[in-house]
């Protein structure tokens, strides 16, 4: 059986990232370069102040420290002409270095009296001027392929004149949730009956990393209408199913999608939850089978899911972020595959504590609430103590960001 690492390196070596699009700048938050950006000019684009004050030139500057104001320089509307030596001009931060300055003093630091400043301490030559270029060139990579566009990076596109970018395309994702035995939300269960959580959970998942999510009816356990099913699903960029992929006789999934072109690249993998996880493609159609119990759906999206949306998207790393916590409470070792475990993240003195969810079993969504990470625990390792230093692979950020 395969491991953890071994099953999405298959994942990852298998997919490339979807094809490029073309979108405006304010469009293009959370998504994935798909080619490096230059920038169509300097910036600053003129030597400018980054202080309220005088701008003068240094040499210029007479044995008693005073100078006679020239005139005014404010953003958007610099100094018309040169500033004789013996001269000043009053400056605004932002606004353009005057010809003939080359330093600028803070407004504090002079004392002006009838249009003329003295000066109460020296002044380093050149200082408080930011000079052209000095943040980036005209043509200079700003950011590469596969940067992740968040707040900052739009500002500094924005800055560099960059009105349009070219990022990867974000997946489609068919969900198609199958057993006789579910009801969607808004039915009551009857007997042997159970409401069909996974569809919610898991487009909410995949709507949290940005996907398009097309939720297929209800398959039963019946080949006809699962392959149709299935036919369906494979329209849209990813195929995801839930349940109908382990051993029982109605676990029909790996054989419909055979009978459709599938090609296998695992099935099951040596974790709990969520072993008889299925993965492969029809043509260029991945397809990821997961369990049908909650916890165990919503653990194999996080490792092998979220890692596949991820490279598909084109992001730089597609792997879930890890960190070290301390675990709050103990946790028993040993099993003969490795386990993951659910659990709430906090931040105390500078540090996080994992504290793992009540009920770890693969059929408890309430597992899930409140999960913040997971925490891998080796098969035929020792129990860990409360107190213990782990790594625990990060979902979202304490306080509920997203990671």
């Amino acid at each position: 059986m395969l491991s953890y690492e071994e099953a999405l390196d298959i994942i990852l070596r298998t997919l490339a990232p979807l094809p490029a699009e073309d979108i405006a700048l304010p469009e293009a938050l959370g998504r994935a370069l798909a080619e490096a950006v230059p920038s169509r000019w300097d910036m600053p684009p003129a030597d400018n102040s980054a202080m309220d004050g005088f701008a003068f030139a240094a040499a210029g500057l007479a044995p008693q420290g005073r100078l006679k104001v020239a005139g005014l320089s404010r953003a958007g509307a610099g100094f018309p002409g040169p500033v004789l030596p013996g001269e000043a001009v009053k400056i605004m931060t932002g606004a353009p270095l005057p010809e003939g300055c080359d330093t600028v003093v803070p407004i504090e630091v002079v004392e002006e009296v009838a249009g003329v400043i003295e000066f109460r301490s020296s002044v380093p030559n050149g200082d408080h001027v930011r000079y052209q270029g000095e943040e980036f060139r005209q043509g200079e990579t700003l950011l590469g392929a596969g940067t992740t566009l968040r707040a900052g990076e739009i500002g500094l596109l924005a800055s560099a004149g960059v009105a349009r970018v070219r990022v990867h395309r974000q997946p489609r994702v068919a969900l198609l949730t199958t057993g006789d035995e579910l009801v969607d939300i808004g039915v009551r269960p009857g007997p042997g009956q159970i409401v069909n959580s996974n569809r919610y959970l898991l487009t909410a998942r995949l709507q949290e990393e940005g996907c398009t999510v097309w939720p297929l009816e209800i398959a039963g356990d019946q080949r006809s209408e699962l392959t149709d099913r299935l036919a369906q699903g494979l329209q849209a960029d990813v195929l995801i199913t839930t349940g109908g992929v382990s051993m029982g006789d109605y676990d029909l999934v790996q054989s419909c999608l055979k009978d459709l072109g599938f090609e296998l690249g695992f099935w099951k993998v040596a974790i709990k939850p969520g072993k008889p996880v299925l993965f492969g493609r029809v043509g260029d159609k991945p397809v990821f089978g997961l369990p049908g119990n909650p916890a165990a759906a919503a653990a194999t999206f996080q490792l092998f899911v979220r890692p596949a949306l991820r490279r598909l998207c084109g992001y730089c790393d597609p792997l879930p972020p890890r960190s070290r916590a301390t675990l709050t409470a103990p946790v028993s070792g040993g099993g003969n595959r490795r386990q993951f475990l659910w659990g709430a993240v906090v931040e105390e003195d500078g540090r996080y504590l994992f504290t793992p969810s009540g009920k770890q079993g693969s059929g408890q969504t309430r597992s899930l609430q409140g999960a913040q990470a997971l925490l891998p625990v080796a098969a035929g390792s020792g129990d860990l103590a409360a107190g213990q230093e782990v790594e625990i692979m990060l979902i979202y950020l304490p306080g509920g960001a997203a990671s």
